[in-house]
């Protein structure tokens, strides 16, 4: 496969008021291996599925603990609800705020050290969440946690615009999103059984466990995509008279002034946010309401998780075909970027159409069967708002800007996760 990358070459400048000496540093010709959209495509998609099961074992981790927050607070001597229900939202918290500093980095730096250090102190202060002996220690360290865990969720966006043309981009982004959407269904069906048979310590010595081996793993495996980084090792002779791009800090400005993309933000926050106020209300639901024990409850979550890989299979099924589709109608060679939003139009629909059977049936204690059908409907809807979504936001920016623009995105989602599940309690 070969692919130019128009935005990409790296333009060294003396800088304002001095000669004008600019420099362009490309790629050598289209079919230059250098160029991470050159490589095999097992080793593209080996970068993709890695950079996903990080988001997932991030993504785990809010909800991980849920099954055992009444065995936290018991440990920890937390008597306010309010309180408790930090176990939960400081990490989505931490996960808003992380990206913001994490994503300019990787712009300036490359992206694998910003990998590899957040997944440290990802693990790092997981391990301090199972040693905590106070509130104040367990709250710190699960912010901290929080912050770099969101890393994966807001690079993953970039190091796939690195390395995917925007044909084979909706493909690499729909199994990355099964991360950030997946991961916090599948935390409390494990955490359930975890929490039942072992305390709920082990949730976190879990978390920290697969922390490890797959961060051990992307030591292996992951290799500096970004094209601004690669080109500039070309010319480093010239780095030290240049200093760091600012495109980064252009892209989370731009991303935050800019009106469309502020309402998409804005759409996305709202739907992961309800989508956590959701899972908040499991427990009270399946354990109060239907009587069922903590593991078994953990498993309700699992109608969420078959909704998120049906609609990742549509996804990928309708995406091109529709694109084709418009640009056709329209007598367009590529793609426009709002292309990507026609299915987040056609499927957002399902999110208000599930929470409805969801809060009546089950306030009337109707079969746990339907309540349940009625998350997988939400789960259907929240996969097409927010995939499309990110998809948007890096054909606009594309691989130079893409992880801040994403990073300036995270925040707004994530506070709205926690606030929603704080406004429940």
């Amino acid at each position: 496969m070969s692919s130019t990358l128009s935005s990409t070459p790296s333009q060294l400048e003396a800088g304002p008021g001095k000669k004008d000496d600019s420099m362009i540093i490309d790629w050598d010709g289209p079919e230059d291996r250098e160029n991470p959209r050159n490589w095999s495509s097992r080793r593209r998609w080996g970068h993709v599925v890695i950079i996903s099961i990080l988001a997932l074992v991030t993504n785990m981790a809010p909800t991980m603990c849920a099954p055992g927050a009444k065995d936290i607070a018991a440990d920890l001597h937390i008597t306010s609800t309010v309180v408790s229900t930090l176990t939960v939202t400081l990490y989505v918290l931490g996960i808003a705020i992380g990206p913001m500093f994490m994503s300019p980095l990787s712009e300036m730096y490359g992206r694998v050290p910003v990998y590899h250090a957040a997944t440290s102190i990802f693990v790092a202060f997981v391990i301090g969440n199972t040693l905590s002996k106070t509130t104040a220690q367990f709250m710190l360290f699960r912010f901290i946690s929080g912050c770099a865990g969101g890393t994966p969720m807001a690079l993953g966006g970039g190091t796939i615009a690195d390395i995917t043309s925007v044909q084979q981009r909706a493909v690499a982004m729909a199994l990355f999103s099964m991360g950030p959407l997946a991961g916090p269904v599948l935390g409390p069906v494990i955490g359930g059984f975890v929490v039942a048979g072992k305390g709920w310590r082990w949730t976190f010595w879990l978390l920290a466990i697969l922390g490890v081996f797959f961060g051990c793993t992307a030591v292996l495996v992951l290799r500096e995509t970004h094209p601004k980084v690669l080109l500039e090792r070309k010319a480093t002779y010239l780095r030290a008279s240049t200093g760091p791009s600012d495109n980064a800090s252009c892209a989370v400005a731009h991303s935050l002034r800019d009106l469309p993309l502020r309402g998409i933000s804005l759409y996305v926050a709202l739907v992961f946010g309800v989508m956590y106020l959701l899972f908040t209300t499991f427990t009270t639901v399946f354990e109060g309401q239907y009587g069922f024990s903590t593991s078994i409850s953990g498993l309700t979550y699992l109608g969420l998780g078959v909704a998120l890989m049906i609609s990742m299979v549509l996804f990928n099924l309708l995406n091109g075909r529709v694109q084709a589709a418009r640009m056709k109608a329209d007598g367009l060679q590529k793609p426009r970027p709002e292309y990507r939003l026609l299915l987040m139009v056609w499927f957002s629909p399902f999110v208000a159409g599930g929470l409805f059977p969801y809060g009546w049936t089950a306030y009337y204690k109707v079969h746990w069967l339907v309540p349940i059908l009625g998350t997988s409907l939400m789960g259907f809807g929240a996969f097409f708002v927010i995939t499309p979504a990110q998809l948007y936001l890096i054909d606009v920016f594309g691989s130079e800007a893409a992880a801040s623009a994403l990073g300036a995105n995270n925040p707004l989602r994530e506070y709205y996760g926690g606030e929603k599940a704080e406004e429940d309690s």
